[in-house]
């Protein structure tokens, strides 16, 4: 039997590597590491990268151990999945792996002006009932640019279509570079080396939507400081499940 949720938390009570400051909280416990991620706990120079979503933080620590150069952040609400990769972590002695347990709708209290260099969507929520929650949206990229670095690179991997679809469209309706794209992951032949590399991670749940024959999405692209982002005006299809084994609840087909 696994070990119960009460009993994750007070072991991430615990772990050095672990900072719980859910928005319920954050008031009265202020993060006073913003800004000092690379002094107070990395103790390096070293280009920080965010998954954003992370889950059970297998991707976090999978990164970690590919790219020893550079420092990653787990970011997540859910305590209980995040304890996975915590734990291992820690078990491996990975010294540039951390992980944050809060809401990513204040991610930007966090970090400074020009911390971050890259984040990771790791099968991000769809939201397909509400743009301003998408991961890729205006409102929360937005918020990416008050901590990355002019240009700073955001990764996208997803086994949804909607999602996919309307990042495409953030892109073109707002000009922003794009590195790399596909839609077929798995079986796309003209992919970058670095990009080739990074095949071998997957994560827990990416691993069920390959079983279940659905092709995973991948999508790169720089996110410049200056200029208004603005939202796609295009209905796209909507997918026809939320989670693995678990059906859409709208009854419609498109949204925006």
């Amino acid at each position: 039997m696994g070990k119960g949720k009460l009993a994750k938390f007070a072991d991430m009570d615990k772990y050095e590597n672990v900072f719980q400051y859910p928005f319920s909280t954050f008031a009265e416990r202020p993060f006073t590491m913003q800004g000092r991620w690379r002094e107070e706990y990395f103790h390096n120079e070293n280009p920080i990268v965010l998954e954003l979503g992370c889950g059970k933080g297998e991707y976090t620590v999978e990164l970690a151990k590919l790219y020893p150069d550079r420092n990653f952040i787990g970011v997540d609400i859910k305590g209980a999945r995040m304890w996975t990769g915590a734990t291992q972590a820690l078990h491996e002695g990975l010294k540039n792996v951390a992980f944050l347990r809060t809401n990513i709708e204040i991610i930007d209290r966090f970090f400074a002006a020009e911390e971050v260099q890259e984040i990771w969507l790791t099968f991000s929520d769809p939201q397909m009932k509400n743009p301003r929650k998408r991961l890729t949206s205006t409102y929360f990229m937005e918020r990416y640019r008050r901590f990355l670095i002019d240009g700073g690179i955001i990764h996208l991997k997803t086994d949804s279509n909607f999602l996919y679809t309307y990042t495409s469209l953030m892109m073109e309706r707002n000009q922003l570079p794009v590195i790399e794209q596909t839609d077929d992951l798995y079986h796309d032949t003209n992919l970058s080396p670095l990009t080739v590399q990074l095949l071998n991670i997957r994560t827990y749940y990416e691993a069920m939507w390959i079983a279940r024959g659905l092709n995973i999405k991948y999508m790169k692209w720089q996110l410049p400081r200056e200029g208004k982002l603005e939202e796609p005006d295009i209905e796209i299809e909507l997918d026809d499940y939320r989670s693995y084994h678990r059906t859409k609840r709208s009854s419609l087909d498109k949204a925006k």
